[in-house]
């Protein structure tokens, strides 16, 4: 039924009566993951034995549609996850469900709560109520706040994809945008030429979230440049999108730049700053 070891544990939990009432799912892919999570939820509710595509209930039509009163999705509104949010979360589970055996909450970049909604969060993570299961998905739960990440169960779902646009969720379009500004800004951080941060990144992707996109970006240039450099296998579309000359050494040295800039960017550093910080350590270790 699951394809993934983990999805099939909980899914086993679920069986013997033991679910943990949260967990904390790092992965690679999403919007995978977040389908794969569906198919769970359907399973786990289901009033009768779970068959795929049946037409006994309406209830998997409802999960589909993301109109199942008692499944709630949330997601950063703008830079972080807000604590009205997860008040909304609290009333809408005050009274038990109708079409399903759980209330269901998944809170998608789980990174991005802040201090008052992970506060917020933890009547739910430590004084779990019977029939409320959660789910917690990040790309890095290294960075989750620690009182969250130690009341949940946690997994590492990986998706196997060399599919950048997969990975990041993005278009065409949208890759191809951010792959001419990328190389636009790189050449100028070699160059030592002076870079205007509001003028060349913040009115092109002022949204810090397309900015998260875009520094991921730029650390799979590096990381596939450091498989090339170890004669390993490589993306050669990604090493096109602007040229690294730079030894193993700098290449590794730059992608732990590139990682403390992703992981204080989660931590809503003022944005100004933290490209100002980059590009003096990126100048700093030039190879």
């Amino acid at each position: 039924m699951f394809k993934d070891n983990n999805l099939k544990e909980i899914y086993e939990k679920y069986r013997e009566g033991r679910l943990a009432h949260a967990y904390l799912i790092e992965t690679n892919n999403t919007p995978k993951l977040i389908n794969d999570l569906k198919e769970l939820i359907k399973v786990i509710n289901c009033p009768e034995e779970y068959q795929g595509s049946c037409k006994l209930c309406n209830l998997c039509n409802l999960i589909d549609k993301n109109n199942l009163p008692s499944l709630v999705t949330i997601e950063p509104d703008g830079a972080s996850i807000k604590k009205n949010q997860i008040e909304e979360l609290k009333i809408n589970f005050e009274t038990k469900p109708i079409y399903s055996k759980y209330n269901i909450y998944i809170i998608k970049n789980a990174e991005k709560l802040n201090g008052s909604s992970a506060n917020a969060m933890l009547k739910f993570v430590e004084e779990p109520t019977e029939g409320i299961l959660g789910f917690f998905i990040t790309n890095n739960k290294d960075v989750i706040i620690p009182t969250i990440k130690s009341r949940c169960q946690s997994l590492v779902i990986t998706y196997d994809s060399d599919n950048i646009l997969d990975k990041l969720n993005i278009t065409t379009e949208q890759f191809t945008s951010y792959k001419e500004l990328i190389n636009l800004y790189l050449n100028k951080i070699a160059s030592n030429a002076l870079i205007n941060h509001k003028e060349l990144i913040l009115n092109k992707v002022s949204e810090r979230k397309d900015i998260e996109i875009l520094f991921k970006i730029i650390f799979e240039i590096y990381i596939n440049y450091l498989e090339k450099n170890l004669n390993k296998s490589y993306n050669e579309e990604i090493t096109n999108i602007y040229e690294i000359k730079e030894g193993t050494k700098e290449i590794i040295s730059k992608l732990n730049i590139i990682t403390k800039f992703l992981q204080d960017l989660s931590y809503n550093g003022n944005m100004e700053l933290l490209l100002d910080k980059f590009v003096i350590e990126m100048r700093e270790n030039h190879g």
